[in-house]
């Protein structure tokens, strides 16, 4: 995404659904419990990234009587993500519950992203903005996310698994 000069959020989004659920996969088939766990660690900063540039910004930005009750609910979607994430940072990835937990992850997530979000209420978001709208939120979600990626958001994770984040 580096490089353009305009970023669609949604299409942001998406690809960083695709990246997360790539991730996940990369891990599956490891089977060194070291390069698992720096794996893990790298796909625990880009969840926290992503969760983070949602919840604070996109999340508030499409807030509208259309999107509230998804948006409330999909909070409560990224604290049980969020759970799930403190939970392995804290488990040995040769555990034979991480791999459990890494299972239940992914299909949360594709769950969230794909059932949830891209299908349910990107295309509300899509009428509710034109074009230049979701540039400009774009371009403010990847500024964002490219500067909390690089620092280890998941040391925070374990900190917002108490109750879901309000809805700005």
């Amino acid at each position: 995404m580096k490089g353009t000069t305009t970023t669609d959020a949604l299409e942001l989004l998406m690809s960083q659904h695709e990246e997360i659920e790539s991730l996940i996969e990369d891990i599956e088939e490891v089977g060194d419990p070291g390069l698992k766990g720096d794996m893990f660690r790298a796909l625990a900063d880009s969840i926290a990234a992503h969760s983070a540039i949602e919840e604070k910004m996109f999340y508030p930005s499409v807030m509208h009587e259309t999107t509230r009750e998804l948006l409330v609910e999909f909070t409560e979607e990224h604290l049980s993500i969020k759970r799930l994430v403190a939970d392995m940072l804290h488990l040995d990835p040769a555990d034979e519950h991480f791999d459990a937990k890494l299972t239940v992850l992914k299909e949360q997530f594709r769950h969230h992203a794909h059932d949830e979000e891209e299908d349910l209420l990107f295309p509300k978001v899509r009428e509710l903005f034109d074009e230049d709208e979701l540039a400009a939120l774009g371009n403010e979600l990847l500024a964002k996310y490219e500067e909390l990626v690089t620092q280890e958001p998941r040391r925070h994770v374990p900190d917002e698994t108490r109750e879901a984040a309000p809805l700005l």
